[in-house]
């Protein structure tokens, strides 16, 4: 079992006094300057950016805007970069990605220090720090190192740069030594230039993510505010003084020097691009200011972002960890194109988006489940560009991505995670004038396979799928590209395929194109297929349609990141028929309360998601019990609304509620790009996708009196929905009425269209269940 976590788990929730919060926010030592119109409550002042960087959350705690190119953190040794039970700092990279399960950015690791250059190794010239002398916040991050005498580093960030400032010691020698070759991916090649007595310059090739990939570059300008003194490069372990450049596959870089004998601040723009130096340059130009002027304007940023959701209710623990992931999921996508709006394509070309921002990184397998949905409701504009963005890469790439990193495709993960984010997309209205073209797009990824020369795999599976209903297992298949297989897991992807055909379905029908909607509805049964009903779970089967591998369902192959008790409730499209399939209400019912150790969890919640529930970061396999840390077993808790218990829901959802706190272990599992924070909000709110792809929103109780979303009127012409529930507590938790602008409401989810058309939800809560939501068709219908 993995060893229970220390700190607090979500209280039972009581008010906070405004003097309160003034109070805890002033215990916040280290921040920036606030701007001159500070308002009372500080949103940001809320946000821990620590949490989830001890456990392998793998979140980082540097400084970023929302969305930003630029996410410029320190790195300590791990492999996604920062771990908070580490004590030296390896450098601040430019590039990071939130709670990503394998290495990559990294790029530019850069540390001051003190003294004669002689390492080159930054594990081994890796400055000591202590968590007493750090603090963060969104935009901004400072940490006085022990090492070189004590220099103090502060960090903010523009869109497309990264300011730093340095405060060393007195001292002829202070450096700043940049490491162009000890990137958290595999370096293929690299460069520095010291391009004149103020500006280094960097081109960094590197390439993998999970396995190898195809080659990407990124390009780095770092200009200071004031000249050298000295400066030097170095190759290997050789370090030489007064060379300007240093290239090579392997370890190299450079350094500067400064005299910091009356004047000890030293300070550093460094501007990133993805397409070529001369794009590093202008953004440079176009985002260059002061340091207290940048973290000004990044708090402010964040404060404006997180004022979109306003709570009421709840406290100061259950605030802080709410707006600290709500602030996750605003980091990703990333923005890809520079000031001038020239993007690299993944045709490895320049391009320019003209009319919107291209956006990159796409952790599609995780997010089409939760953030999409978050960022089509609150972010709706950039939401809009990243679906825009998605479909440019199928138009200048040939096929549309699965995972993708930077310009080039990864292929990890399986099953067709495009589909649901695209057409979820087209729901919320985010693909006006172009939903044929994304029909089109769609359907040539529904029903086809990538070319041999594409870097894609696109639906690997789908020549059997197409023909028979399932995706074959084989694990013993050579992998043709880069990348995982859906063949060698034939179960899930069988799964993920027909969650995808059903989200197609609605999108083909609301489009006119009936045929192709009734064809991929009938795909989206596909799941009975696996169905066997000797041992009453799915099971791989291989290309002879023969079951395959071990009848235990907690042992079952063929199941990516997962076992088929926990995968067997990925039917957001079909509920009512799967639940047909498994014997009805009671049997679908008993068999979910086996799933979450129901008995238990009402005895003891928070000791039931830790001990049963939970049992490390990347334990995937061999388990019977639900597993909150990973992405297949997200929407499995909103099971019970289409079983006839809605409040067992609420039991499991609150229960896992308690995983989430405002400590560095706060995390439950990776945070995969904002997926497991934006579960965490939606759940919190109590209206949480649980049909991916469609415009389905299950119902649960909240965990705040009052929760107003203030909405863009361009998506939602009343600008803003409420979701109340006063008096919600850890005793008061259970559904006793909902009424939609006072209406009475019985059913247990709502359309995108009825949060766009309304106004209010309110919840009425007691201490016992009730009967609302029981009735047979309270639950989402099935797709078709």
């Amino acid at each position: 079992m993995r060893r229970r976590r220390t700190g607090h788990p979500l209280p039972r929730r009581a008010g906070v006094t405004a003097l309160a919060l003034a109070a805890m926010l002033g215990a916040t030592a280290l921040v920036p300057p606030k701007p001159a119109a500070a308002r009372e409550e500080s949103l940001t002042g809320l946000v821990n950016p620590f949490i989830g960087t001890q456990n392998e959350g793998n979140t980082f705690p540097g400084a970023a805007v929302p969305f930003g190119m630029v996410q410029l953190s320190p790195d300590t040794g791990h492999n996604t970069g920062y771990d908070y039970k580490d004590g030296h700092i390896r450098g601040f990279s430019t590039i990071h990605l939130s709670g990503v399960g394998c290495r990559i950015g990294g790029d530019l690791p850069v540390l001051p220090t003190t003294g004669d250059v002689a390492q080159t190794d930054n594990a081994r010239y890796a400055a000591a720090f202590s968590h007493r002398d750090e603090s963060a916040r969104p935009g901004y991050y400072r940490v006085r190192m022990s090492s070189y005498g004590g220099i103090t580093a502060e960090l903010t960030a523009t869109a497309h740069t990264g300011r730093q400032r340095y405060t060393f010691p007195a001292t002829q020698k202070a450096n700043v030594l940049f490491n162009t070759g000890q990137s958290l991916h595999k370096t293929v090649s690299t460069k520095a230039e010291i391009v004149d007595n103020r500006t280094v310059r960097t081109t960094i090739t590197g390439r993998g993510f999970c396995q190898d990939t195809r080659p990407y570059t990124v390009y780095t300008l770092t200009r200071f505010d004031r000249p050298f003194a000295a400066y030097g490069t170095w190759n290997g372990d050789r370090v030489t003084a007064g060379t300007r450049a240093s290239s090579s596959a392997a370890r190299n870089g450079a350094w500067v020097r400064f005299d910091t004998t009356r004047d000890r601040a030293v300070e550093a723009t460094t501007a990133v691009s993805y397409v070529d130096a001369a794009g590093a340059e202008h953004n440079l130009r176009a985002e260059e200011r002061g340091f207290d002027r940048t973290a000004a304007a990044a708090q402010e940023a964040w404060e404006r972002r997180l004022r979109d959701v306003a709570v009421q209710g709840g406290s100061r623990t259950l605030r802080r960890t709410f707006y600290s992931s709500l602030y996750r999921s605003f980091l990703a996508p990333n923005v890809g194109s520079d000031v001038d709006g020239r993007y690299t394509g993944w045709d490895q070309r320049i391009h320019r988006a003209e009319g919107f921002t291209y956006y990159q990184n796409w952790s599609l397998w995780d997010t089409y489940r939760t953030q999409a949905q978050l960022l089509s409701l609150l972010a709706p504009r950039e939401a809009r560009d990243m679906a825009l963005s998605v479909l440019r890469i199928d138009a200048e790439g040939g096929w549309l991505p699965k995972w993708g990193y930077g310009t080039v495709e990864t292929n990890i993960m399986t099953g067709d995670p495009v589909t649901p984010y695209l057409t979820n997309a087209f729901q919320h209205g985010l693909l006006k004038g172009h939903e044929e073209e994304a029909y089109r797009i769609l359907k040539k990824n529904a029903d086809g396979v990538p070319p041999a020369d594409s870097p894609a795999v696109g639906r690997e599976g789908n020549v059997a799928y197409a023909r028979d209903g399932w995706v074959p297992y084989d694990p013993d298949r050579p992998k043709r590209k880069p990348g995982d297989s859906d063949l060698q897991e034939g179960a899930s992807a069988t799964l993920e395929y027909a969650l995808a055909d059903g989200a197609l379905a609605t999108m083909a029908h609301a489009l006119g194109h009936r045929a192709d909607a009734d064809r991929y509805a009938a795909r989206s049964r596909n799941y009975r297929k696996l169905y066997d009903p000797s041992t009453g779970f799915f099971r791989p089967r291989d290309a002879s349609g023969a079951f395959t591998g071990s009848a235990d369902p907690a042992r079952s192959p063929g199941f990516h990141e997962g076992t088929a008790w926990q995968y067997q409730w990925l039917v957001p499209q079909d509920l009512p028929g799967l639940v047909r399939l498994l014997g009805g209400r009671e049997a679908a019912n008993r068999r979910l309360d086996s799933f979450f150790a129901y008995d238990r969890l009402l005895r003891d919640p928070e000791r039931t998601a830790r001990e049963v529930w939970v049992n490390g970061p990347y334990d995937y396999y061999n388990a019977d019990k639900y597993n909150p840390q990973n992405e297949p077993d997200l929407i499995a808790p909103y099971t019970y609304l289409s079983t006839g218990r809605p409040w067992q829901t609420t039991d499991v959802v609150h229960a896992a509620l308690t995983l989430f706190t405002d400590t560095p272990t706060g995390m439950t599992g990776n945070d995969d790009l904002g997926t497991m924070s934006a579960w965490m909000v939606l759940s919190a709110i109590g209206v949480y996708p649980v049909q991916p792809g469609t415009d389905v929103w299950g119902l649960t109780t909240p965990v705040f009196d009052r929760v107003e979303l203030r909405l863009d009127r361009r998506w939602y012409p009343r600008g803003r929905f409420t979701v109340s529930a006063p008096g919600t507590s850890d005793t008061e938790r259970y559904v006793q009425t909902v009424r939609l602008d006072d209406r009475p409401y019985d059913q247990t989810y709502l359309t995108t269209e009825a949060i766009r058309r309304g106004e209010r939800l309110d919840f009425g809560v007691g201490r016992e269940p009730s009967g609302w939501g029981t009735g047979s068709r309270a639950g989402a219908p099935a797709i078709g």
